[in-house]
């Protein structure tokens, strides 16, 4: 049994983060140290049936709505901002491809990525600069962030849909002018993601 003043500390913890926290910040904050973990998955057990539950995100903890209820908040929440086209293939190219250079996206998508369309995904929280190649001209790589699993409800990167979960939710159907669905699978889509 998982020690209940560890327990109620970790549930503190987690409860006061202004961001998800990883088990190494919880451990830099609990009195005594103790199976962080054990003290996760007890709480995760007992906020399972509740209105909030306690999830892992991408190595990293918070409190959420619980999935069947989300809907008692859509009234409340501000709507959200669409994304431009240019930035959701531009997500999509960093998520399933990261790093990736501004040319690799570029060479994707068949078109120049404007500087404000990563700016606006840097703003959102799900992109962030990732270091430089080692290449010359040294070009800046790019890379999703906890945040844009915790908001895309992935645990972590392997969770983004395959080729298969794709074309069986019809988006796989319309193949881009000239291109074959070979062709969409070497761009990085493959199906054991």
């Amino acid at each position: 049994m998982t020690d209940p003043q560890l327990v109620r500390e970790v549930e503190a913890i987690v409860f006061a983060a202004e961001h998800p926290v990883t088990l190494a910040e919880i451990a830099r904050h609990v009195s005594e140290p103790g199976d962080i973990a054990a003290a996760l998955a007890d709480l995760a057990a007992s906020y399972a049936p509740r209105g909030i539950v306690l999830v892992e995100r991408g190595g990293r903890w918070l409190f959420q709505t619980a999935p069947d209820l989300g809907h008692l908040l859509r009234r409340t929440r501000e709507a959200p901002r669409k994304l431009s086209r240019a930035a959701v293939e531009t997500l999509a190219i960093i998520a399933y491809h990261e790093p990736a250079t501004r040319a690799e996206i570029e060479d994707i998508r068949g078109v120049a990525v404007s500087p404000g369309t990563v700016d606006v995904l840097m703003a959102a929280g799900w992109v962030r600069p990732a270091g430089r190649r080692e290449s010359p001209g040294r070009p800046l790589q790019f890379a999703t962030t906890p945040g844009f699993l915790a908001d895309f409800g992935l645990a972590d990167r392997r969770d983004l849909p395959g080729v298969a979960d794709l074309r069986a939710a019809g988006l796989l159907d319309r193949v881009p002018p000239g291109a074959s669905t070979g062709e969409i699978a070497d761009a990085g889509l493959h199906s054991e993601r």
